[in-house]
């Protein structure tokens, strides 16, 4: 494999784009300093590069499979994921006073982008018990915090997230899993959940779910749904896994992609449990987790990009066909049609990077100042760095199979191995759909706010830029103001169904425009004629523009959407 880390993106973008400066000015992070994110950076991709990376392909040809009720993982995931647990990856912005670092979201989301590249169904698990953690910090007992959390940020134990059964998808509240009183301070949960992520695996000692199901009497819908710990194997007095729980790995899914993950069947049958938050409370401090799941899959998204361009770019420099109209190495990466789809597949990616990025220093900001201004802004950009990040991932990850042409399509190559795992993180923690429902329904309860002064901020630099780029500056300013006037209609529009009807391409001029404004931003930080500036330059010119179509898009509404009857649509 020719996984290359970008180390230098990441330290460019928190130094000089992003704001990570702002977030270490803070005293919650002010031990973030230059060196030590440097220092964290360089160690994190040496990880990525030497350890993960090499594992990635064996996950994918040597499945993890249930073996007479045991999970086996590919070869070489429990040394690569012991490197990640020993490390203290897993616990990086984990609250000091639990045993994490209480360093930054931001460079936790550095990080475990570039494991998701390296390795994408293994970096699930420190994903998901990261998110496992933020839950049971703001929502758990003091009891529960010190019998749990310790394993879990040391990475001895690993977290999961069980929302879905086989007749709730989408609408968790259909959930029929039970939670009884065992009338000791457990609860008895009994019921079937499907697609879990490691549910199960022998890379660490227990596995701990967080479990919604509704209590006895409990209303109907989310408000009736309450939140359980329900470890493997339940701690003993010393806090080692003891006796085995009432449940089981029922079967594990065959999946598209993501091989080495072991997404699991689980069966619940009066498993011990414990409430985590208050009973009925269970949709919020699941949501404290799906939120910090939801960045995290952006950036898989952009790993994922990193990785099959790293992939392509090693395939296009060696590969020689046909004839080339450039002096060059005679190889097909001085073909124009192949350096544009590297050069779009390098820009895609630094974009929706930067788009991430931002909504995880605005997420440090909020933790920080309890500023309910960057609380909104945090709030608006989770949808567009999760949808935009994987829709750029699937996107660069198909490129990549067309610039290896026919060799694309055959497996050993390893560049459909992209395709087939990145596909995914449109569907999981929140369908992309769902999230631009989300971005164009609650995101904009506001009356556009938070997107407003966001606008607001991109138009101000575009303003500022002209006598240094000015055509830049002038596309980026021309893409906000119709950005502006299409958001000022999605806040008109009072039937819901109107704005469902566009949020999708509404959602993607949004990461269009907030790429073009974050590239003008990188131009403008880079040594005159840098090579940030001209690939800056190139997303300006060239993809940028992709943001009138979708707003066209966008503003049509609901119009022509039903004209057809089910039976024309059949035919």
């Amino acid at each position: 494999m020719s996984y290359r880390a970008p180390v230098d993106d990441h330290a460019f973008l928190l130094e000089h784009v992003v704001g990570l400066e702002q977030v270490r000015a803070t005293a919650m992070f002010e031990d973030a300093t230059p060196d030590l994110t440097q220092a964290i950076l360089l160690e994190a991709g040496k990880m990525c590069e030497e350890v993960i990376a090499p594992v990635n392909r064996a996950g994918d040809l040597d499945p993890t499979h249930l073996e007479n009720g045991v999970i086996r993982t590919a070869e070489g995931y429990i040394e690569a994921y012991t490197a990640i647990a020993e490390g203290g990856w897993v616990g990086m912005n984990a609250r000091p006073e639990n045993g994490g670092m209480g360093l930054p979201i931001a460079l936790t989301t550095s990080v475990n982008e570039m494991m998701s590249g390296a390795c994408l169904a293994l970096q699930l698990v420190p994903m998901m018990s990261q998110g496992q953690i933020e839950a049971l910090e703001h929502h758990a007992s003091d009891d529960l915090k010190a019998r749990f959390l310790p394993k879990l940020i040391s990475g001895e134990w690993n977290g999961t997230m069980n929302l879905t059964e086989p007749q709730a998808g989408s609408d968790v509240g259909a959930l029929t899993t039970k939670a009884e009183d065992n009338g000791d301070g457990t609860y008895a949960i009994t019921g079937q959940k499907i697609y879990i992520s490691w549910g199960d695996s022998d890379v660490v000692q227990n596995v701990c779910h967080l479990v919604l199901a509704r209590m006895p009497g409990a209303p109907a819908g989310t408000k009736g749904i309450s939140l359980f710990l329900v470890p493997k194997r339940i701690p003993d007095d010393a806090g080692n896994p003891g006796v085995a729980n009432s449940l089981n790995v029922v079967s594990l899914e065959h999946k598209m992609g993501l091989h080495g993950s072991p997404t699991c069947v689980m069966q619940y049958s009066g498993a011990t449990g414990w409430l985590v938050g208050p009973e009925g409370g269970g949709m919020a401090a699941m949501f404290t987790m799906m939120n910090n799941a939801r960045l995290g899959v952006g950036a898989q998204g952009v790993g994922i990009a990193h990785a099959a361009y790293t992939h392509a770019l090693a395939y296009a420099v060696d590969r020689k066909q046909g004839r080339v109209a450039r002096q060059g190495g005679g190889t097909i990466v001085d073909h124009a049609d192949v350096r544009r789809m590297l050069m779009s597949m390098k820009a895609d990616s630094y974009a929706a990077r930067a788009i991430a990025l931002s909504c995880a220093i605005a997420i440090d900001m909020a933790a920080a100042t309890d500023d309910a201004t960057w609380a909104a802004r945090a709030a608006f950009l989770t949808p567009i760095a999760k949808a935009f990040g994987t829709e750029i991932g699937q996107s660069v990850a198909n490129t990549g199979i067309q610039v290896h042409g026919g060799m694309g399509f055959i497996e050993e190559t390893g560049a459909a191995q992209f395709v087939r795992d990145v596909r995914v993180t449109a569907i999981y923690e929140g369908t992309n759909g769902i999230q631009a429902m989300d971005l164009v329904g609650r995101k904009l309860m506001d009356g556009g706010d938070a997107a407003f002064a966001l606008l607001e901020e991109i138009e101000k630099q575009a303003e500022a830029s002209r006598g240094r780029f000015p055509n830049m500056a002038g596309a980026v300013w021309d893409a906000a103001e119709s950005l502006r006037e299409a958001t000022e209609w999605m806040v008109g529009q009072s039937d819901i169904d109107e704005r469902f009807a566009g949020a999708f391409p509404y959602l993607m001029a949004w990461g269009r425009v907030l790429g073009g404004h974050l590239q003008l931003t990188t131009a403008l930080a880079d040594t005159p004629g840098g090579a940030r500036e001209r690939l800056a330059r190139f997303y300006i010119k060239r993809l940028l523009p992709e943001y009138a179509g979708h707003l066209t898009h966008a503003t049509e509404g609901a119009k022509g959407l039903f004209d057809m009857s089910i039976e024309e649509l059949q035919a």
